[in-house]
């Protein structure tokens, strides 16, 4: 992967936040910056371009790509859901609901449905314990999850994939 010549530029746009010789600050939305240009996850080589640009080692991209939730290692699914499984979630249902999401799309966590449609993530605390249980799906939170309304959001991104099509 190489990035467009508008992507290096938002990249050195981003190095020139940071003071000279520290443009490992610039890691974390660099990734982003790369995960969106390569649908939706960090490759090996994407991560090691990465720390190319950044003159690093790959092992440090490696260490912030795995460490956080919100980077993908896999190819996933057109609709990634990101369940939340802390403690007020938890006692809230989310265990019940990721078992539900399970069971309704064939899959286990970390895994996407053989259609490429949907992949089911389990992530710490998205900070919206008031709304639990809970799961982010891209820039959106879906609340107050029940088994009725994950059979919703599963039916609308159903067809909101097949008038896409």
């Amino acid at each position: 992967m190489v990035f467009s010549e508008d992507k290096l530029q938002k990249v050195q746009e981003i190095i020139a936040r940071y003071p000279e010789g520290k443009q490992k600050s610039a890691l974390i939305p660099v990734l982003h910056l790369a995960q969106e240009a390569n649908n939706g996850w960090l490759s090996p080589e994407v991560m090691d371009y990465v720390a190319g640009l950044l003159s690093i080692k790959p092992i440090e991209v490696y260490e912030v790509a795995t460490f956080y939730s919100m980077y993908n290692m896999k190819l996933i699914g057109k609709y990634l859901f990101e369940v939340c499984q802390t403690g007020p979630c938890m006692l809230r249902g989310s265990d019940d609901i990721i078992a539900y999401i399970k069971e309704k799309l064939a899959i286990g966590v970390g895994e996407t449905t053989t259609d490429g449609m949907f992949t089911l993530k389990t992530v710490e605390c998205l900070g919206a314990c008031g709304y639990a249980p809970m799961m982010q799906m891209g820039k959106f939170y879906k609340e107050h999850l029940t088994r009725e309304k994950v059979d919703q959001i599963i039916e609308e991104c159903r067809s909101n994939a097949a008038l896409n099509n």
